[in-house]
């Protein structure tokens, strides 16, 4: 990394002077070059802000709004459900106001990366080239433009980290204290962070310096982490750890896929030309004796996602240090082919990430296929009107409700048809609500069908999903059935119907 360094050496006492390995120091690093980082920041904002409306609200975004205030949940802490359930409050049918914080949050990875880099010793140049960099990436495009769990953490990764480097390279521990904080903080919306901290702390053991796992900061910063955090470990504890099984049960539907895909996703979301700068930063990261715990830090990260199975995306939180630490390494290589390059990345994050296309034409491109969030943007409207025929098409002797197979569809039908009792048998809808006692008809959507309906006296289907613009997603082509004359009581049988996923 460039930047001034200090010659360390030592005598063993017969005269021969042992010489170490240069070190950068940055203890007083370049200063904050505001000019070069306001116009990627500014672009970043304006983008997602003139997209954010399009389309429709996400299946997680309609899950939160409708989930009840509460301390926690069995698939989540409870950061987002709050902030969706509040914002969709206000706003009412509009996805707009919702995506304020993932706008403000992909701005604040764009303005952490350089910050990154500045520690790093990367003066206005390679300050400007994170931000851009970072900027163009489909990281940003894609959990930028909607409110996942996933977004927050592209501020809280990158603050940890900006406090931990600092607290090393400035040599100023009392930033172990911030990282702490940020930490705690970041447990409301994902325990995942602990894997960052326990990746740190594996990474000084093996690597040092040493010095961080005795010192007094450090292990405040450890104290403040858990005081934040310890009404999530609670929760955990009173509960019977609800995120291990939420885990174990991501892992036993996904992790054959997640195994295979999660190499892909890292090339993708910050796109193929970038791989050269983050893995010149990983390596640059590992010769600085000071923090190259962070690499340690990055493969307990990547072999906690391999292991576990659960999801394919986590170490894209960690991405922005060693991208960082890339461009501080490679700012000399950095012209005009780079720029271009950024560009290319830039334009396919857009059409990737964005709802650039219109909706009307999106179904017949591989978009929806690459990017989820753009299939699960799409037809909720539409389902719901479908659903909704049926529903009050049905004789009211019944009292019928609606259950869903998932929470995405549940979360639509209480957006879209306010007046219709809905339930489902996902996550944490599962202990939100049940049907009455003495229900006896029920309109049950989707793939959950097929098994649910052993468990009554009849059942038919009455229709299937449509989302008329050829999206293929969840529901397109799912059934909508009517169930009448349950066989067992709904205390036996909504139990049957949870399900984790």
């Amino acid at each position: 990394m460039k930047g001034t360094t200090i010659d360390q050496s030592w005598s063993d006492g017969s005269g021969r002077v042992e010489r170490n390995e240069a070190t950068p120091a940055h203890v007083n690093p370049p200063a904050i070059a505001w000019h070069r980082i306001l116009f990627p920041l500014v672009l970043v904002v304006v983008l997602l802000t003139a997209f954010s409306g399009l389309y429709g609200f996400e299946r997680d975004e309609l899950y939160f709004a409708m989930l009840k205030p509460a301390w926690g949940y069995v698939d989540q802490p409870p950061l987002v459900p709050l902030l969706s359930h509040a914002l969709v409050g206000l706003n009412g049918a509009t996805p707009w106001l919702l995506r304020v914080p993932a706008t403000l949050c992909a701005a604040g990875c764009v303005v952490l990366t350089a910050l990154i880099a500045r520690e790093l010793g990367g003066g206005a140049k390679a300050q400007a080239w994170a931000a851009w960099g970072i900027a163009t990436t489909s990281m940003i495009t894609v959990l930028g433009h909607v409110l996942l769990t996933s977004t927050p953490d592209l501020v809280f990764w990158p603050a940890v980290c900006l406090c931990v480097i600092r607290a090393e390279l400035r040599e100023s521990p009392r930033w172990w204290l911030a990282a702490g904080a940020v930490a705690g903080i970041a447990t409301y919306n994902k325990l995942l962070i602990g894997v960052l901290l326990g990746g740190m702390a594996v990474g000084l053991a093996l690597l040092g310096p040493r010095s961080g796992l005795r010192s007094r900061y450090a292990w405040g910063g450890v104290a403040i982490a858990l005081i934040v955090g310890l009404p999530n470990l609670l929760y955990q504890i009173l509960n019977d750890w609800p995120e291990l099984a939420m885990g174990r049960a991501l892992s036993a539907n996904n992790a054959s896929d997640v195994r295979a895909s999660m190499w892909i996703l890292m090339v993708l979301l910050l796109g193929p030309p970038m791989v050269v700068i983050w893995l010149a930063g990983l390596r640059a990261l590992a010769r600085d004796r000071r923090i190259r715990f962070f690499v340690v830090a990055f493969v307990v990260l990547v072999l906690f996602t391999f292991v576990s199975g659960a999801q394919n995306y986590y170490p894209v939180f960690l991405m922005p240090v060693p991208f960082a630490a890339g461009i501080v390494a490679m700012e000399s290589h950095l012209a005009r082919v780079w720029a271009v390059l950024f560009a290319v990345n830039g334009a396919v994050s857009l059409v990737v990430g964005l709802p650039l296309i219109p909706i009307g034409s999106v179904g017949s491109t591989p978009i929806p296929g690459i990017n989820k969030v753009v299939a699960d943007t799409v037809g909720w409207p539409q389902y719901v009107r479908q659903i909704s025929q049926v529903y009050d098409g049905l004789s009211r002797a019944g009292d019928p409700v609606v259950i869903t197979s998932n929470y995405g569809e549940a979360g639509a039908v209480a957006r879209y048809r306010p007046g219709a009792p809905v339930y489902s048998g996902q996550n944490g809808l599962y202990a939100q609500a049940r049907p009455p006692d003495g229900t006896t008809t029920v309109v049950f959507v989707g793939d959950q069908y097929g098994f649910a309906r052993h468990f009554f006296a009849m059942c038919t289907v009455r229709g299937r999903l449509d989302n008329l613009v050829g999206v293929d997603n969840e529901e397109q082509g799912e059934p909508i059935a009517v169930c009448q004359r349950p066989r067992l009581p709904w205390t036996q049988l909504w139990p049957r119907l949870q399900h984790l996923d």
